[in-house]
């Protein structure tokens, strides 16, 4: 079997994705038994291609689900954790602008009160 591009699988359906990747399963087990009754060295490399054609089909039929759900909850309030953007910890718990600007009543009233002076400032 030939090392399957994502390209290729992006354009295949969810079915089809995954009839391919029993498939694969079931051929990585035929090597593997060949492997321990002593099969050819063909055979054996052949192992390698076969699980990161798993790989990438699994992570293909992912990503389709992803942006699925990406499309599901697009102007929503709340999106599920694995949409959200990753960031830091740091900057996800930090707080947002209109929290950073809002004043205390008293401040407020300082600053409408006491407005800062403007100096003419001569050359």
């Amino acid at each position: 079997m030939v090392k399957v591009k994502a390209s290729e699988l992006r354009k295949k359906d969810q079915d089809q994705l995954k009839k391919q990747v029993e498939d694969l399963k079931t051929e990585l087990s035929t090597l593997k038994v060949a492997k321990v009754a002593g099969g050819a060295p063909a055979k054996l490399a052949k192992i390698k291609v076969v699980r990161k054609s798993i790989a990438t089909a699994l992570t293909v039929i992912h990503e389709k689900k992803l942006t699925q759900v990406r499309l599901d909850s697009k102007g929503k309030k709340y999106q599920p954790l694995d949409v959200r953007g990753k960031k830091t910890r740091a900057i996800r718990r930090r707080l947002t602008k209109k929290q950073e600007n809002k004043l205390v009543l008293r401040v407020l009233k300082r600053k409408q009160n006491f407005p800062q002076r403007r100096f003419a400032v001569a050359k």
